[in-house]
């Protein structure tokens, strides 16, 4: 039971992250990070595909050996965290539109601290 849940969420994040391509504001390599947790949990020859995968499988690799993001990634994190809350503050009413810029302060600051790779 326990190996079919983790391999749907990994199916599941690998789909998630696979929009996250197309859509500006949907990350796609944290979704990469998550399938690869669930396939290590359930389907190993799912997990060495996508650590051998030429795109995602460094990112992967970094942040499970040093738990690194690179620097372009966390520029466009925060960029993304950045016009998410700008959007917020423009298009929503107080007090609803300091939960976007709070979760983009919180997200924002735990993403700059992380080591870089």
């Amino acid at each position: 039971m326990r190996r079919a849940f983790y391999l749907s969420l990994g199916f599941l994040s690998v789909g998630l992250g696979m929009v996250g391509i197309f859509l500006p504001l949907l990350p796609t390599v944290p979704f990469m990070i998550l399938a690869a947790f669930c396939f290590a949990r359930s389907s190993p020859a799912l997990e060495a595909k996508l650590l051998d995968h030429p795109h995602f499988g460094p990112h992967v690799r970094r942040w499970r050996e040093r738990g690194a993001i690179s620097r372009r990634g966390k520029k466009a994190a925060l960029a993304a965290f950045a016009l998410s809350a700008l959007l917020a503050l423009l298009l929503s009413p107080l007090p609803w539109c300091l939960i976007p810029i709070a979760a983009a302060l919180i997200g924002g600051t735990w993403i700059w601290t992380r080591p870089e790779s």
